[in-house]
């Protein structure tokens, strides 16, 4: 008898373990892992140790949710993944999608990966059906042919029941009359659809009457009587024709973006500073000159304001962020922090190419995406200088860095060399001030890639010589060595040296 109890005593504590397995409940959100290995860690933030990791594909149960980060089930217990490297499996019962090209000549490749064998181009404002997404990728099929786009450079468009494109709305203007291209080339269309036939191409910068407006599309007139229709989300529209020059507010003054501004006696940087004006500070404008502003001063003399350095009508209000008192710092975290992010390059300028034809203008922003999402999720405040294919100046980039206070501006690019077989990352820096932020983040750099590290040299860039605030040029690697592009356009490098970069900061930001 005492036999059979024990039997029956076993037989239940078996099942009583079975039974609290876990398993994937229908209750919570189901997400599905978007990346080619996702880390799991022991709490929501980047500096929790990793416990384990997931593949891509696989599916688990969203159990709570801190921030960007979710916690799940997984193994016998829970953990943390970060939001940006998963998506609802809701996302994949969505109707068709419409992938709508930004900017122009963008490469259809076999398979998801800048080395992939490139099968057609996009131009800006041609559709193609999407099909599906892996990771920073599209699937779409276009004049019969599949392939695979990066998603920084489509825009997303959901199909209603007609075929028309339903959610991506342009913020609405009373009476719109004019509009103003912002894409590399646009298509014109006979009428407002998709599918419509193509009538002409206008390039960006090229402002145009609008005749008619239907939802997301407006009819333009195009000369010699010809009109055509186009998609608004890739223009601007305005109230005011401001065709053939450049726009002032309409009391014809610019405001002042950041304190200590130069006014210079003519329209270059080596000329003679006049005075200077402070954030807020109003000019009245009595002509332009290139890149440049004439502007009165109370004196009665004329002196010339860069237009990086101003704003225009009361759009853009401005804000004394260098003059905030800041949020003190969490220790460990980078919350209370301001950080630039500065993708270099983009638009006409392509940066170097690789020898496998990589560009670095494309490569930039792919790691400026990641490093974004990496320090937003430590609590920093994140800036970045461009978030798509558009040339931005440099004077422009080191305003963007003084009108935001920022605590730290992170330049990224790529190298090359004629002489092919040099290796290696570098950070660089102009001023002393520099000095301990460039050789924290070599440091952090050095502790999660592989590649030869350079080290940290001094270096006269624009964007570093004519920055005030805490600023490092990062070059992650050589294109020119066809090995080294190899590493350097994965996903896996991008991840290593965006961690990297941001362990570096953390490490600055606790030791000063």
């Amino acid at each position: 008898m005492s036999k059979l109890i024990k039997w029956l005593l076993a037989i239940i504590l078996f099942a009583s373990i079975v039974c609290e397995m876990p398993i994937i409940s229908a209750k919570g959100e189901t997400i599905i892992i978007n990346t080619k290995s996702l880390n799991v860690r022991s709490g929501p933030g980047l500096t929790y140790p990793v416990t384990g990791s997931m593949k891509q594909g696989e599916r688990t149960e969203v159990l709570a949710t801190s921030g960007d980060w979710h916690e799940i089930r997984f193994g016998s217990g829970t953990g943390w993944v970060a939001s940006w490297l998963v998506v609802s499996e809701e996302a994949k019962k969505l109707s068709p999608r419409t992938a709508i090209s930004k900017v122009s000549a963008l490469n259809i490749r076999t398979e998801p990966s800048l080395s992939a064998a490139v099968v057609g181009q996009m131009n800006a404002g041609e559709a193609a059906v999407m099909t599906g997404r892996q990771g920073e990728w599209a699937s779409i099929v276009l004049n019969g042919v599949d392939g695979w786009v990066h998603t920084d450079y489509i825009t997303e468009i959901q199909q209603s029941e007609n075929g028309q494109a339903g959610t991506a709305v342009k913020p609405e203007v009373q009476n719109p009359e004019q509009f103003t291209v912002s894409v590399d080339a646009l298509n014109v269309r006979k009428a407002p659809g998709l599918s419509s036939k193509k009538v002409g191409l206008i390039r960006k910068g090229e402002s145009y009457a609008i005749e008619e407006v239907d939802g997301n599309w407006v009819r333009l007139a195009l000369g010699k009587k010809s009109s055509g229709w186009v998609y608004s989300f890739h223009g601007t529209l305005s109230a005011k024709s401001t065709a053939g020059k450049t726009e002032v507010a309409a009391d014809n003054k610019v405001t002042v973006l950041t304190n200590g501004t130069n006014l210079r006696s003519a329209a270059t940087t080596s000329s003679a500073i006049v005075t200077r004006a402070n954030a807020g500070e109003k000019l009245p404008v009595s002509g332009e000159e290139g890149e440049w502003y004439k502007v009165s001063l109370p004196s009665g003399e004329t002196a010339f304001i860069a237009k990086w350095v101003v704003s225009t009508g009361d759009l853009a209000q401005v804000e004394h962020t260098p003059e905030k008192k800041k949020k003190a710092r969490v220790p460990g975290t980078l919350k209370g922090l301001t950080i630039v992010v500065d993708a270099g390059h983009g638009g006409n300028d392509r940066g170097t190419t690789g020898m496998q034809g990589t560009d670095e203008k494309l490569l930039t922003l792919m790691t400026a995406e990641l490093l974004s999402a990496k320090l937003k999720a430590a609590g920093a405040n994140v800036v970045m200088t461009r978030e798509s294919d558009t040339y931005i100046s440099l004077r422009k980039r080191v305003s963007v860095s003084h009108q935001h206070g920022a605590d730290a501006f992170i330049s990224l690019h790529y190298d090359a060399n004629p002489d092919t077989s040099i290796t290696g990352f570098t950070t660089y820096y102009t001023h002393s001030h520099q000095r301990s932020l460039a050789s924290s983040i070599n440091d952090g750099l050095a502790s999660t890639i592989s590649l030869r590290n350079r080290g940290t040299q001094p270096a006269n860039f624009l964007v570093l010589r004519e920055n005030r605030q805490n600023a490092v040029l990062i070059e992650l690697g050589f294109l020119s060595n066809p090995s080294e592009e190899r590493v350097l356009t994965t996903e896996m490098f991008r991840e290593q040296a965006s961690h990297g970069i941001y362990q570096g900061l953390l490490e600055h930001f606790d030791g000063n």
